[in-house]
């Protein structure tokens, strides 16, 4: 047991040494090559539920780099994927739902959200 936190706690260590995260959610990772649109972000919340949006952009990247990284990232933070809707991808953890927007694809212009289940 002591071995599994361990690495938990190692695997998420190695992945905020080398990450920036989205202002408002700490553990949500910027892909690299992404940058966070700093004055189109959202944020509220109390102790019951919260709600948080972020634009990130991209010339270099494209949506399939997006879904590829954070269905192998976001995991190792907690999130279940639920499943891929066209454009977006679901997931899920502890009462929440992150959902990953595809907006535009030349550049690249995602929509993250996390949301409370209410």
């Amino acid at each position: 047991m002591i071995k599994v936190i361990f690495f938990v706690f190692s695997l998420i260590f190695s992945i905020s040494a080398n990450a920036a995260f989205i202002e408002g959610l700490e553990d949500v990772p910027v892909m690299e090559g992404m940058q966070q649109v700093s004055n189109d972000s959202i944020s509220f919340g109390n102790e019951e539920s919260r709600f948080v949006e972020a634009t990130l952009i991209s010339t270099t990247n494209k949506f399939v780099n997006v879904r590829d990284f954070y269905t192998s990232t976001l995991p190792q933070m907690g999130w279940v994927f639920q499943e891929q809707r066209d454009k977006a991808l679901l997931f899920e953890r502890e009462g929440e739902i992150i959902e990953i927007n595809n907006e535009e694809e030349n550049p690249l212009k995602i929509r993250i959200t996390v949301k409370s289940k209410i």
